[in-house]
């Protein structure tokens, strides 16, 4: 039996690149061919190992060739709803996302070869609001529908692709809504947030709970869902939770409760200082938090991911310089809160 021919989307940076690797190392896939409108670094060509490379741009026509010329079955946009690492990018990675998607779509259901369709996607369509339920699952949608951002994006993508499996029902369409995906190598405007020294702001009396994915889990999923046979969306998040003060903590840095109308003003007094930068927005998102049922991805998918939230965590802030020992952070907390008469925030294992 013919093994499968996968194309991969965005395999200049590392999700993309890791995955193609992986995929093309597995016994039951004969070719992948990795796309993307850059050429990869020398880095990223590495992770692709036997992997295939075609510079091509998905916003174009062209890419309907490339899977009609491969027969391509298989297709993993796992660069969709991907977040860019500056706010220069932003403009670029939204008409990626939704342009982007849409001619892909529209090249896959030419296609007669394709078979399978993996879209990468984002906890980000629940938005993030004080009114949200404790814990989403996949039937829920938004309190408060993000108008801008990669929840924004995701949400249009998510609609292009239940029209296009409408009109090509023989096609397998499987969607992971992606909880924050951190680790050693990824870089996004949360691990920059994170990376903040030495304090890192957050809304003041707001400590939200939060979800992350490990890297290496978000490419084993997908390579997981490519060779699978599970159809329909599921959320991805390592097991547990953690909140903002606490992963503050242990990336060594000092929390910096700010009133929430006082996040704009720091932000640029921050840039034009040049000791660093973040997106008020961002904050507020983080500040409301969002938790994700996972028991489809276990139960029905029949995928456990290796690391925790915690675990994953950890393991991208291993990866910083700590500005002060975790102890030391406590006893500037403890010592400001006393100055101004209020509780410290609890103390968290390491």
């Amino acid at each position: 039996m013919a093994g499968l021919i996968v194309l991969v989307t965005g395999v200049t940076r590392v999700i993309g690149s890791c995955l193609a690797g992986r995929l093309a190392a597995h016994p039951g896939v004969d070719r992948v061919i990795g796309v993307d409108a850059a050429l990869p670094e020398p880095a990223a060509r590495a992770r692709m190992g036997a992997a295939d490379f075609a510079r091509v741009d998905i916003r174009n026509p062209l890419v309907a060739r490339v899977i009609e010329a491969a027969g391509v079955d298989t297709v993993v946009h796992a660069s969709a709803s991907s977040t860019p690492a500056s706010s220069a990018a932003r403009t670029m990675a939204k008409e990626m996302n939704v342009l982007g998607t849409m001619q892909l779509l529209a090249a896959c259901q030419r296609s007669e070869s394709v078979r399978n369709l993996i879209v990468r996607s984002t906890g980000a369509v629940y938005g993030a609001s004080s009114r949200d339920p404790a814990i989403f699952t996949e039937d829920m949608s938004a309190r408060s529908v993000p108008s801008s951002g990669p929840g924004r994006d995701a949400i249009d993508i998510e609609a292009y692709v239940r029209g296009f499996g409408r009109r090509r029902p023989d096609v397998r369409i499987a969607v992971p809504r992606f909880a924050e995906i951190v680790g050693p190598t990824v870089v996004t405007p949360l691990t920059r947030y994170f990376s903040l020294s030495p304090a890192v702001p957050m809304v003041l009396g707001r400590d939200a709970r939060l979800q992350f994915v490990h890297e290496q889990d978000a490419i084993g999923l997908l390579e997981h869902l490519a060779l699978g046979s599970f159809a329909g969306t599921v959320n991805a998040a390592g097991d547990g939770t953690i909140t903002l003060a606490q992963a503050i903590h242990r990336a060594g840095r000092i929390p910096l409760p700010v009133p929430s109308i006082g996040l704009d003003p720091l932000s640029r007094v921050m840039r034009t200082l040049h000791v660093g930068g973040f997106s008020p927005g961002q904050v507020k998102v983080l500040s409301a938090g969002r938790v994700m049922d996972t028991t489809r991805l276990r139960e029905r998918v029949g995928f456990i991911p290796t690391f925790t939230t915690m675990q994953a965590f950890d393991d991208f802030a291993a990866g910083l310089r700590p500005v002060v020992t975790p102890e030391a952070v406590r006893r500037v907390e403890v010592r400001v809160a006393s100055t101004l008469g209020v509780q410290p925030l609890p103390d968290t294992p390491m």
